[in-house]
């Protein structure tokens, strides 16, 4: 397996004029196959032509799209009386199979105006093949009812977890947005990442920690939503 794996910032390394795009920190994901040029784009949104060049001059063909969770700032479409470019205008350049939870896909529909058709519905536990590389999908609903996270190359030396808004470096996802469970994010997060291996590492949905990505042993030390023993105590913290 040849991995090819980019972590690109909104402001910085593509949409470099948009001072939204700034502030809000998007990171977004090229997970591929360096062997066969075969990748996906994760949460492409905010400068879809820029994305695009970028996997032009690495020499990449782009076979799909990931979405972590509906959110404009993910995948395109309003946002504050503010127009937000995604998967709309991907669909438009580049059309490719879009795969997302299937507990999200009403919400995608309504955000960016897509049809059905276009989308490829996922559950927790499936898995896509990208050339030799395999992305698996784990349901974490919580920020939304279907927010998802990628293991990149499972059960392979430098596993790789794209977290969406579920988890970030030191922090976690809200629970006060439309359509978000706090007892949902709390299983989520305890029962789902947190035990996965402490040698995968953490590739967060925004730059908001003091790194862009950590061993998520690490976070499992350091990030206390990683660490509240009880959903009961969870709730209290969350309700503050």
């Amino acid at each position: 397996m040849a991995l090819y794996f980019r972590q690109w910032l909104a402001g910085r390394d593509f949409a470099p004029a948009n001072p939204f795009a700034g502030q809000m920190a998007n990171f977004v994901y090229a997970i591929g196959d360096d062997r066969t040029r075969e990748c996906v784009l994760v949460d492409p949104a905010w400068d879809v032509p820029g994305l695009l060049e970028r996997l032009e001059r690495d020499g990449m063909t782009l076979t799909g799209a990931l979405v972590t969770h509906y959110h404009p700032d993910h995948v395109g479409g309003g946002f504050m009386g503010f127009p937000i470019e995604g998967l709309g205008e991907l669909q438009a350049r580049r059309p490719v199979p879009v795969h997302a939870n299937a507990e999200e896909i009403e919400g995608l529909v309504t955000v960016t105006g897509l049809s059905r058709s276009d989308f490829r519905p996922v559950q927790s536990g499936d898995r896509l093949s990208v050339g030799d590389v395999e992305v698996e999908f784990i349901h974490t609903p919580g920020h939304t009812p279907g927010s998802q996270c990628f293991l990149v190359a499972p059960g392979r030396p430098g596993a790789r977890l794209v977290s969406g808004d579920t988890l970030f470096i030191g922090a976690c996802g809200r629970v006060d947005l439309p359509g978000a469970d706090p007892a949902a994010m709390y299983e989520s997060l305890t029962q789902k990442l947190a035990k996965l291996p402490d040698d995968v590492v953490l590739f967060p949905g925004h730059d908001y920690g003091e790194l862009p990505s950590e061993p998520l042993g690490e976070q499992k030390r350091k990030n206390r939503f990683l660490r509240v023993p009880s959903l009961e105590a969870w709730l209290r913290l969350m309700a503050r």
